[in-house]
């Protein structure tokens, strides 16, 4: 039991829980019952059981199983290896979502993509001669590019959102919309007048939106088209450079104008989950029908009006 503790042998118990945090006591004591060797060996005792016809095997199983449970959740070695399938399981949740991502993006911005992935496995090819002693420095280096590269596909998912979002909506027919109601208000019962009033101020919102959304847009299209630019400019200086901290540091530099931009765009995203409540907080609830007591009297009226 011990070297399947220490291995990477077995199905893991917390497939599917994708757990973000570290695992308490009840994960682990969790986990060491869904283990795979454990459940074969209760259903083993089981079967065991049935054949024999006696409750003898079940009644010891029992005992061992508490005795189990009562150290192997508190073994260190264990609990590494719980850690690890976590490890795991949230990677694979991650790829997962990264790859959902890319899969969302129009062929031609897919392409872009797979355009700078070729410049960082150039990047990558490079420095892959270099001594051991550098290999530390390569290893902070791959995962910048790493990072990177995950933040220009959240960029490009973030600009495609943005692009759609400009493309099905008309400034200038909003403009038009407020014109007619602004024209309209006088002469208009006071509570007309006041529900225009409130629909222009939504109006006037959604138009403020749509230039904060374009000038965002702007932002990552620039930022995207930065990181393309620093990227390509290592891969030529990876040529003949010999100090692969200085990529990093290159890199580094990089990554932090990419958060800045993603900060930009996490502002703009809160515009769109706030707009909605926002703007139907401003109408008024309509007023609850009231049931006719006769449906034909009700036809009749309307014929009559």
């Amino acid at each position: 039991m011990s070297d399947a503790i220490g291995g990477s042998r077995g199905g893991s118990p917390l497939s599917g829980s994708g757990r973000d945090s570290e695992p308490g006591p009840s994960a682990f004591l969790k986990a060491a019952f869904k283990w795979q060797y454990n459940l074969i060996a209760l259903g083993g005792v089981a079967a065991f059981a049935v054949l024999s016809g006696s409750a003898l095997p079940l009644v010891l199983a029992a005992g061992v199983e508490m005795i189990y449970l009562s150290v192997i959740p508190h073994n260190r070695r264990f609990q590494r290896l719980v850690r690890s399938w976590q490890y795991a399981e949230e990677k694979k949740q991650h790829n997962l979502k990264i790859n959902e991502m890319f899969q969302q993006l129009p062929p031609e911005t897919r392409l872009r993509y797979a355009e700078l992935d070729k410049v960082c496995k150039a990047v990558r090819a490079n420095y892959g001669w270099l001594s051991a002693t550098s290999q530390m420095l390569v290893g902070q280096m791959e995962e910048r590019l790493r990072g990177l590269l995950e933040a220009y596909l959240r960029l490009l998912g973030a600009g495609q959102q943005h692009v759609d979002y400009l493309r099905t909506t008309n400034p200038d027919a909003i403009k038009r919309e407020i014109d007619q109601l602004q024209q309209k208000q006088s002469g208009q019962l006071p509570k007309v007048q006041e529900i225009n009033q409130q629909r222009i101020e939504i109006l006037n919102k959604r138009l403020e939106k749509f230039g904060k959304i374009r000038e965002n847009r702007q932002v990552i299209e620039a930022q995207c088209a930065a990181i393309e630019d620093v990227l390509q400019l290592i891969r030529d200086q990876s040529v003949t450079m010999r100090d692969p901290q200085q990529v990093s540091g290159q890199l580094e530099s990089l990554m932090q104008n990419v958060e800045q931009t993603e900060e930009t765009v996490k502002q703009v995203e809160s515009i769109f989950e706030a707009a909605a409540p926002e703007e139907m907080g401003t109408l008024e609830p309509l007023p609850e029908a009231v049931p006719s007591a006769n449906p034909a009297q009700t036809a009749a009226r309307r014929v009559r009006s």
